[in-house]
């Protein structure tokens, strides 16, 4: 009988490591999660960040540009080459709509790839 006991003993005391265990990787996947989370939160704040700046360096250059010459760029490469701007074009994708000389562009910045 005693030899019997001391077997349920180490099944109970496996089972126990197995709970512990299960529950350790379980703590674990937790943690790999929220803080995977809380990553992808930060970048996309921060290409959201990138995207309103170089956004309004675009616009500022657009009117710095009507302000000297008189008109606004005809294009983003107008500004590339005229007034310093610069584009990330792997990472950004800029919709800049002229209609005419003399009245502002329609700027938008967006990640490339990001429709």
């Amino acid at each position: 009988m005693h030899e019997g006991n001391s077997v349920f003993n180490k099944i109970k005391n496996i089972i126990r490591n197995i709970k512990g265990i299960v529950f350790t990787v379980a703590i674990l996947v937790a943690v790999v999660f929220l803080f995977s989370f809380a990553v992808n939160g930060a970048s996309q704040k921060a290409d959201s960040s990138s995207t309103s700046t170089l956004e309004k360096a675009v616009r500022k250059a657009a009117v710095q540009c009507y302000a000297i010459e008189g008109f606004y760029p005809p294009d983003v490469d107008y500004l590339v080459d005229h007034y310093g701007i610069i584009i990330d074009k792997n990472k950004y994708a800029i919709s800049y709509i002229s209609f005419t000389a003399n009245n502002m562009p329609d700027i938008q910045v967006k990640i490339a790839g990001s429709d």
